[in-house]
């Protein structure tokens, strides 16, 4: 579930990147490069935990949304409108990350909650950025 919400704020921070307009085109045009970036990072990093479980990862993008839990579609091409759904995605993602790092611990996976820990950090970071560039 979490990889396959990386992957759709992939492609989403991605399409914005591309389409956003705006007074602060530039940085926000770098910002999104950085976070579909890392937003690939994570899809693989979490993917590859996945498969140390011994579990296995979608055969393809049907099976990686059928694992998606509720996420925010886009559907205005206004700037800020377009952030504020990336933005909205992004807390959602890390709530998730939240409710999904106390049971990686419990099983004792610490590097998998680990991981989990500095996601959510980054997670929230980011957001962070996002409403501080649109208030």
């Amino acid at each position: 579930m979490l990889s396959s919400f990386a992957k759709e704020l992939e492609t989403q921070s991605h399409l914005i990147h591309f389409n956003y307009e705006g007074a602060n085109f530039f940085s926000i045009h770098r910002f999104l490069k950085t976070q579909y970036e890392a937003h690939q990072a994570q899809f693989d990093t979490l993917g590859e935990y996945v498969r140390t479980m011994n579990f296995w990862m979608p055969m393809c993008s049907c099976g990686l949304h059928d694992a998606l839990p509720s996420f925010r579609k886009i559907e205005s091409y206004e700037g800020r409108e377009m952030l504020s759904t990336y933005y909205q995605n992004l807390n959602d993602f890390g709530k998730l990350v939240k409710m999904i790092e106390p049971a990686a611990h419990a099983s004792g996976a610490i590097d998998i909650a680990h991981y989990l820990d500095e996601l959510c950090s980054a997670t929230y970071k980011a957001a962070w950025m996002i409403k501080a560039s649109i208030a």
